[in-house]
């Protein structure tokens, strides 16, 4: 986050950044006059590379319980980043994940669904889809940027997935270029069975 003292009205500046009047700041004869306050976004990061520790993080799901990624270390773990709630793509998607389940369960891997719907949004979808796994909601989009897959002029995630071995390492990795693409079941799969 930068600061910048200055007289102005809430604007956006050439950078992008939003303008954020601070009451708080004075001039020396007692008025108050709003300083400005340049607020940047969570910086978006390069996705992890195949080898490296998949970065933590902490997010609510759909049980009401948050849900911190360094905790499942034990077990494959896959991260499946998806655009939007109710949308065709992500529906076939993880329709076809929970026909699957048992598949995936076999290999003793958890699904993550990650989202940037929020909690109520995704509890309902979960529930049309009767889904079997929770979902996780990164409503303000720090994990998606976190992973290098915020589509910033869109503001939501690319359709993605990062499978994560035991120990926390990514061991595999996949980010669509075109949004109405999946992976099949069979190609996590097959990557699940290298990692036995």
């Amino acid at each position: 986050m930068s600061l910048e003292s200055g007289v102005g009205s809430l604007e956006s500046p050439d950078s992008g950044n939003w303008v954020v009047p601070n009451p708080e700041s004075r001039i020396p004869n007692g008025q108050n006059v709003p300083k400005r306050t340049f607020v940047t976004a969570t910086p978006q990061h390069a996705p992890p590379k195949v080898g490296e520790e998949a970065p933590d993080f902490i997010l609510p799901s759909t049980s009401g319980q948050k849900v911190t990624l360094s905790e499942l270390r034990g077990g494959p773990v896959l991260l499946a980043f998806f655009p939007l709630a109710f949308s065709s793509t992500c529906t076939a998607e993880l329709c076809d994940m929970r026909d699957d389940h048992d598949k995936f369960t076999g290999h003793g891997v958890t699904i993550v669904p990650i989202s940037v719907d929020h909690t109520y949004s995704l509890k309902e979808y979960k529930a049309k889809l009767a889904m079997k796994v929770d979902m996780l909601s990164d409503f303000k989009r720090d994990v998606s940027r976190l992973y290098g897959v915020l589509m910033e002029d869109r503001f939501y995630s690319a359709r993605a997935y990062f499978l994560i071995d035991r120990n926390g390492i990514v061991r595999w990795s996949h980010i669509e270029d075109n949004q109405s693409n999946k992976r099949t079941d069979a190609e996590i799969l097959e990557q699940l069975e290298r990692l036995a």
